[in-house]
């Protein structure tokens, strides 16, 4: 089922990230917001430059993209978002939800943020407008004490499956020649194998 195939009053969560790469974490945390929220479908929307990393210098968009299709192939709820690359510059979250509000204007829109960001929350941009327009999915940290939204911001924390692995621990793996086959999804590992990616 495609995006444009959703009905109009959906619950939709919306996941951004670098995904660099998308790894076993990120479709746990995805399955359990489709789970514990009952959502129609989840997003995932892969930023081009996220303005809290300004010299991190991700994979290229197209790799990332192409990790995130492999990742989520044969998952029905799950949709690839590339709105944010296509864009260029900066992602803002702000405006990738305006476009969810224009195209889906009765939709719940359900933002997965982790709870590391949680803080940031009012310096982000147009924080006010934000904190309408979408219901925040904190994302827990395992063994982390729970993160309380800031006013007026609004949401629940996920149950979920917290799994202490991040993006960067998997690009130092491969870089130190480390396997990263029970991180990432088997397709992913071996295109990361044979792409000689993060090396």
């Amino acid at each position: 089922m495609g995006m444009e195939e959703w009905g109009v009053e959906m619950k939709l969560g919306l996941f951004g990230g670098s995904f660099d790469p998308v790894h076993l974490g990120h479709l746990l945390v995805a399955q359990a917001a489709l789970e514990e929220l009952e959502l129609d479908g989840v997003c995932f929307i892969p930023a081009t430059q996220s303005p809290f990393k300004p010299d991190a210098q991700p994979a290229p968009a197209e790799v990332r993209l192409r990790f995130l299709r492999l990742a989520l192939a044969g998952l029905p709820w799950a949709e690839v978002d590339a709105q944010e690359i296509a864009r260029g510059g900066v992602s803002y979250t702000i405006d990738t939800v305006r476009e969810y509000v224009r195209k889906f204007p009765s939709a719940r829109l359900h933002w997965l943020i982790g709870a590391d960001h949680v803080a940031m929350l009012p310096t982000w941009r147009d924080a006010a407008e934000l904190a309408q327009l979408v219901e925040f999915v904190v994302i827990p940290r395992p063994g982390d004490a729970e993160v309380p939204l800031p006013k007026p911001f609004r949401g629940r924390t996920l149950r979920g499956f917290p799994l202490g692995v991040s993006s960067s621990q998997i690009r130092a793996r491969v870089k130190a020649g480390l396997p990263v086959d029970f991180l990432v999804p088997a397709a992913v590992a071996e295109t990361i194998r044979n792409s000689r990616l993060y090396l």
